[in-house]
């Protein structure tokens, strides 16, 4: 009877009244659920419960920001992101959560709200997850996808990668490592480059491929289909590329595929004689992109020089002299590319190695003193332009910039004491103002108060006499 059921229903406890909810939500989605699996084998099932405002998906790689629910199949809530009022963060298609999350959370739009199935193959299995998750679980889950963005592959906004096919295996390509890519260049919509190419991984620049790209495939696996957003650092910079039609300081978008590779001989696969001759010709292609404006390629050689010979030991004398000679030169001229890269505390960081292993090189001294110069440490940089001044008294450019550092230097204490007179000046006028914005009766209140303080103390003497 109508009535008889409808009593059963209030006096439902909770938990059936969870269960029951529970088992009507996985039953739905058994049967209307879509599949979502590669295998299509129903291990996960998908319903959508609101759309998403956008076409686009997140991609392998992307960091998704989501909010979530999560039940056993009998109703049983066992977490919550909303009930801990904060989004759940991770990146997508690296293994970080259930393999169920990364293939479900990739089919989903921006701002669409959906419900998962997840059979324990693709949960959390027969181990479970205690103690809330028990051995093979089938777990349904709410879902909705917040935002998504592409991987920060060095954290400073330059390159951000979006992975559209993941490559093979876990190797990838070092510097110095000879590649295969295909790639196509976009700019503005315009697509301005496609081609197949075979170079060394930092030496992209002799094919117009720009440093974003060699950056990247350092992060690369074989196979593996991306788009890189490369910021105008990573791009072509200030030069532009004219042959192109780049123009300075634009933003490139590179699809590329890494197709093979060869890994360069890594430092402790080869012996002295062969890194110094090698120190040699990085030495010169390094000068190459110096003198052509061409910093961060400068740098990648450079650096190859110290990541080989920095850590040598057990040379011979003539071994020895020479390692230390081109360390010295790699040294000084890694400070040189950093000051032009406006990077003055890796500047500075050069020049002191460089003058650990020559304490009274000129340009070591020089270029530490412009680089403290430009990072406001003026009596740093005048101490390191006078010991200049001891090592060359004839060093014109030293003195001159002892008089820029005394300048400096006054022009900051003129600064502070304008800043620190102007601060004390307005708590003046604050407190001027404040006192003739009180009103006859406040000022006859505090004169009262005043008055009845002054009067206190001789009146506790009296009581204290008259006590005694």
């Amino acid at each position: 009877m109508p009535w008889v059921q409808c009593l059963c229903q209030e006096t439902m406890t909770t938990d059936e009244a969870t269960k029951t909810e529970g088992e009507v939500q996985a039953v739905a989605l058994t049967e209307r659920g879509e599949d979502i699996t590669p295998a299509q084998d129903r291990g996960v099932l998908k319903i959508i419960k609101r759309p998403g405002s956008e076409d686009e998906s997140p991609m392998i790689g992307d960091k998704v920001y989501v909010h979530y629910k999560g039940k056993l199949a009998n109703g049983k809530k066992f977490d919550s992101s909303r009930d801990r009022n904060e989004p759940f963060v991770f990146s997508l298609g690296k293994g970080q959560v259930i393999k169920a999350w990364d293939i479900g959370v990739a089919t989903m739009k921006k701002g669409e709200i959906c419900y998962l199935l997840c059979k324990p193959d693709y949960a959390y299995g027969s181990a479970g997850s205690a103690p809330k998750i028990p051995s093979n679980a089938t777990l349904f889950f709410e879902v909705e996808l917040l935002d998504f963005k592409g991987e920060d592959l060095f954290e400073d906004g330059g390159i951000i990668r979006r992975i559209k096919r993941k490559g093979e295996g876990y190797s990838n390509p070092n510097e110095g490592a000879t590649v295969e890519i295909h790639l196509e260049g976009f700019c503005g919509g315009r697509r301005f480059d496609c081609k197949d190419v075979k170079f060394i991984v930092g030496e992209g620049e002799d094919h117009d491929i720009p440093i974003g790209i060699d950056k990247a495939l350092e992060k690369m696996q074989r196979g593996e289909h991306c788009i890189l957003y490369l910021s105008p650092r990573y791009g072509f910079g200030e030069a532009g590329k004219p042959k192109y039609g780049i123009q300075a300081n634009a933003e490139l978008v590179y699809e590329v595929t890494l197709k093979s590779f060869e890994k360069a001989k890594e430092s402790w696969e080869m012996d002295t004689k062969e890194k110094l001759e090698q120190a040699a010709v990085v030495k010169e292609k390094g000068t190459m992109y110096f003198k052509e404006g061409k910093y961060l390629q400068a740098v990648i050689q450079y650096g190859k020089i110290v990541s080989w010979l920095e850590m040598e030991y057990g040379l011979s004398e003539k071994e020895s002299k020479a390692s230390d000679s081109f360390l010295l030169a790699a040294f000084l001229n890694l400070a040189m590319c950093y000051l032009k890269l406006r990077e003055y505390a890796k500047a500075v960081e050069c020049c002191d190695k460089a003058l650990g292993l020559d304490q009274d090189n000129e340009k070591g001294l020089y270029r530490r003193g412009e680089a403290r110069l430009l990072m406001n440490e003026f009596e740093l940089a005048k101490c390191d332009f006078q010991k200049v001044l001891e090592v060359n008294p004839q060093n014109k450019a030293a003195k001159s910039q002892i008089s820029v550092c005394q300048k400096k230097t006054k022009e900051h204490n003129d600064r502070d004491r304008r800043i620190y007179a102007n601060m004390f000046t307005k708590f003046a006028e604050r407190d001027a103002k404040e006192a003739a914005s009180k009103t006859g009766v406040e000022r006859v209140a505090e004169k009262a108060a005043c008055e009845k303080g002054l009067k206190t103390p001789g009146a506790e003497d009296e009581e204290a006499e008259g006590h005694v």
